[in-house]
């Protein structure tokens, strides 16, 4: 099956442009390190779910590409058709020459509207041309106005355009420093309304992004080009073809990635977690085993590490039987609903991951057997001889979820730049309604 790319202001294109090279360089790569058969039928299954081929023989995304400025979308295009391995349809772009202005409000209430039926027009057409149609994937940030705004409106129209087809939101968490002045605004809108039409939200965070291309990845002055390099890095992990069960490579990713980890619709917000992660010119000096990196991605589980360095050992599940209320829980400890490990490479069928399917580490209304899933292929990934990626819907968000709520409920109280917002027709009821939505996902979360 298929996945539809929607790819969403500057952010949203610059992510989807990094994780369709990455998929690339991965399936044109000679480091498969499996049997030919096993390469042959992985390429088979990546191309069918993201690509779709032209007679000239050069793989086209299945992407649409949404922009108010033309800047990022005519250098994204021009990248990806210099790299002769891929490239865009020169059909499946919409931009215009004004921009959102960092506002939400802007794209979801002024952009969204207008341009609602070309927008739409090029998704229906990417969608027919899809054999079997999975869903949709969009990409986008929440800080800014197009990715944020305009993405929360496309996401709404795709729900009614497509309501029996699956839609996850890849979600960019802005720098807790602050990139715009209204970014906490921006999210918890964001936030709120994808929490209406979306089924999933995997959510990057960019400080946890700049850390690992710090400490893990060694480069001293980091572009946004390197912290989008580990994020598509990190999505190819999860979504090029595995075996989820029995013979074949999985049919409906998207599908099955919402069945394995998304049990109940207040529940949405999934983190990823990949390891192992280094600088490429370090990997012919290393080796890892699967006792290692399962006991590595494990405690990074339960102790709510982002990456492999500084994992905090001391956090432990707490002891079955001990009747202590959800409020004493060992302190932060990691509660999971659901967990999804995909390894890749050597020796994955030998793999014991029974460590995962500890009751402890789950809620306590779910069996630990439909909380926690597996799946595997002998085929490397990206050069890595063996790789492990864990999928989690957890607590992992509730300090940044709670820490932005507050920051924008803070700035609400005090009416600061509300007039910004009202202007284009988003009242303090809607602000107030989107406020609750939140603090009853924070809540349900903190139950667990």
């Amino acid at each position: 099956m298929s996945i539809v790319t929607v790819q969403l202001g500057q952010c949203g294109n610059q992510i989807g442009h990094e994780v369709f090279s990455a998929l690339c360089s991965d399936i044109r790569g000679t480091h498969g390190l499996c049997s030919k058969k096993e390469n042959e039928s992985y390429c088979d299954s990546c191309r069918e779910r993201f690509f779709c081929q032209e007679e000239s023989g050069v793989p086209v995304a299945r992407a649409v590409l949404v922009d108010m400025e033309p800047k990022v979308i005519s250098q994204t295009l021009s990248t990806a058709a210099r790299s002769g391995h891929w490239k865009y349809s020169s059909h499946s772009h919409f931009c215009q020459k004004q921009g959102s202005g960092n506002n939400w409000a802007n794209g979801y209430s002024v952009h969204g509207p207008r341009h609602k039926e070309a927008i739409m027009n090029l998704v229906q057409k990417e969608a027919e041309k899809c054999d079997r149609l999975g869903g949709f994937f969009t990409i986008m940030s929440m800080a800014g106005g197009t990715g944020s705004g305009l993405g929360a409106f496309v996401t709404q129209c795709l729900r009614d355009a497509f309501p029996t087809s699956f839609i996850a939101n890849h979600v960019i968490w802005p720098y807790g420093t602050g990139e715009v002045i209204v970014q906490n605004y921006n999210s918890v809108l964001t936030l709120s309304h994808l929490y209406q039409s979306s089924d999933a939200l995997l959510v990057h965070e960019n400080d946890v992004i700049h850390k690992i291309c710090a400490q893990l990845m060694n480069i001293k002055q980091i572009s946004f080009r390197d912290v989008n390099h580990v994020i598509a890095h990190q999505l190819g992990s999860v979504f090029q073809p595995t075996h989820t069960a029995g013979e074949g490579y999985s049919r409906n990713p998207l599908g099955d990635l919402m069945e394995t980890l998304v049990p109940h619709p207040e529940f949405k917000l999934l983190g990823l977690r990949n390891i192992p992660q280094m600088a490429e010119n370090c990997l012919p000096y290393s080796t890892f085993s699967w006792p290692g990196l399962t006991k590595h991605l494990r405690q990074m589980l339960i102790a709510n590490a982002k990456m492999e360095e500084g994992i905090d050992w001391q956090v432990r599940p707490p002891q079955p039987g001990s009747s202590i209320p959800s409020t004493n829980k060992p302190l932060h400890f990691n509660t999971s609903i659901a967990n999804l490990v995909i390894l890749r490479g050597k020796d994955v069928h030998s793999v014991d991951l029974g460590s995962f399917q500890d009751p402890s580490l789950y809620t306590s209304w779910l069996n630990p057997q439909d909380a926690f899933s597996a799946w595997r292929t002998p085929r490397a990934f990206n050069k890595y001889e063996k790789s492990a990626s864990l999928v989690s819907n957890s607590q992992f968000l509730l300090k940044p979820l709670d820490s932005i709520v507050g920051k924008a409920w803070n700035m609400f109280a005090s009416k600061a730049y509300l007039h910004q917002y009202t202007k284009f027709g988003i009242q303090e009821e809607e602000f107030l309604d989107c406020f609750t939505t939140l603090e009853q996902v924070i809540s349900s979360y903190t139950n667990l």
